[in-house]
């Protein structure tokens, strides 16, 4: 099974050219047979497709997102099949704390174009430099990324194989010209986040590769991308900043709600246990 891994769209990502269905019909032309959706901090995408009343034929479309934290850079993540969690749509949560509440609800998170641009990537912020076994936390590493070089993407595969981990591959693409060039072949088909989750947990081996893109906005601009790069880390730091509320909001909703749960469990054991005594 052929899928990009790694997808933008109009409707999520703000610095996206084209719409989901565009982004469908071009991989499916390709010969992809399916795609995650990674728009930034944003699963509106998503949401869109679900509401379609036709939807495309023969192609697996995939809920993930593209998480901007605060200290590592950019993170792919996958959430099980009918698991909201609203806080992965609030930017700049630490790290640790992120795989934490990913890996608590049973999602999979790994850090995306881990070798490329300051602060987009986790190679070149602090956090990799202080805690470097924060990799042995992760459940993969975008091993290809279509708009990185292919000194990015080698050193990605070497970090990938150093913590054995498996590789996802995808195009990165902004516009329909870079669709699909990039991809990861799995060997089952795969038609939930569910399955996808469980097979990358299982460590059945994926395959990634493709074709680099060069009309990348970063090459165009070239040394004035450098300005870009650190105007997107102070918008990425104040926008966390503003958001922090919310977050510390969801997240105690979130603790209450487990709490209760817990609770129900305890006082169902607890009931069971003296219905059988009796």
């Amino acid at each position: 099974m052929k899928l990009d891994m790694h997808c933008h769209t109009k409707e999520g990502s703000p610095d996206c050219k084209f719409e989901l269905l565009e982004n469908i019909r071009l991989l499916k032309e390709k010969g992809f047979h399916g795609m995650l959706i990674t728009d930034h901090d944003s699963y509106k995408a998503y949401r869109y497709y679900k509401k379609l009343s036709e939807k495309p034929q023969d192609f697996v479309v995939l809920k993930g997102i593209e998480y901007d934290t605060i200290d590592a850079g950019h993170m792919i993540i996958v959430m099980p099949t009918g698991v909201k969690l609203p806080i992965l749509e609030l930017r700049g949560l630490p790290v640790l704390l992120l795989v934490e509440i990913v890996h608590h609800y049973g999602g999979i998170i790994g850090p995306a174009h881990p070798c490329g641009e300051k602060f987009l990537s986790i190679r070149s912020t602090l956090r990799d430099k202080i805690a470097g076994n924060i990799y042995r936390k992760f459940d993969f590493v975008e091993g290809y990324n279509a708009c990185e070089d292919a000194d990015s993407n080698m050193r990605a595969m070497r970090l990938a194989k150093e913590y054995d981990l498996p590789c996802f591959g995808g195009s990165d693409s902004h516009k329909p010209d870079g669709a699909g060039f990039g991809y990861t072949i799995l060997q089952e088909n795969i038609t939930s986040e569910t399955d996808l989750i469980n097979y990358i947990l299982s460590g059945k081996p994926t395959m990634v590769g493709g074709i680099h893109y060069e009309h990348t906005t970063k090459a165009k601009l070239g040394r004035v991308n450098k300005v870009l790069v650190y105007s997107f880390w102070l918008y990425n730091k104040s926008s966390a900043l503003l958001r922090r509320k919310a977050r510390n909001l969801e997240l105690m909703e979130n603790h209450i709600i487990e709490s209760i749960r817990a609770s129900r469990r305890n006082r169902s054991k607890y009931i069971s246990i003296d219905r059988s005594a009796d």
